[in-house]
């Protein structure tokens, strides 16, 4: 998968040795416990030769789980650190806050880090590709049919959902 999402980019930081990919994660923040298991997946990956001989270089940057600090990370990312690419970043308002610039810049965003089906409208998100999470929409069914067949002697049902 990283190899074509490279040629999307142009290949641009993409070497015989190095494929250099960004991604922004809340190390800080109320959900600062996501994002660490890619930066391990990585360190694994690369200790076993990488993709095709070429070591993958993830920056991670913190963004607080803050949409502006998203937008300024990743324009870090890709301005400065010149990614091939953004991989699985999270949160809808996050991806969101970057997608448009991203388009701008023809850099792919893999792996969205998002339920929102608005991220597989190819028209308005061409280079937003393969959330990591189903649809929201599907989940809610799914929850919902679960309930429905199981829950008769339930007393209370609850939703919990987030503030951002």
């Amino acid at each position: 998968m990283l190899p074509a999402a490279a040629m999307a980019a142009g290949m641009r930081r993409v070497t015989a040795t190095e494929i250099r990919i960004g991604q922004t994660m809340p190390y800080s923040g109320s959900v600062s416990a996501f994002g660490r298991g890619e930066v391990g997946y990585f360190k694994m990956l690369n200790e076993k030769g990488g993709i095709n001989g070429r070591k993958v270089n993830l920056i991670s940057l913190d963004d607080s789980y803050a949409p502006p600090k998203s937008v300024e990370q990743t324009r870090r990312l890709v301005e400065s650190d010149e990614v091939a690419l953004i991989f699985s970043s999270i949160g809808t308002a996050y991806n969101a806050a970057i997608a448009k610039y991203l388009q701008s810049k023809n850099v792919p965003q893999l792996f969205i880090g998002s339920g929102a089906s608005k991220f597989a409208d190819v028209a308005q998100y061409p280079q937003a590709t393969m959330g990591v999470q189903a649809p929201f929409r599907y989940e809610a069914r799914l929850y919902a049919r679960y309930a429905l067949a199981n829950g008769k002697s339930w007393k209370r049902f609850g939703e919990l959902q987030t503030s951002n």
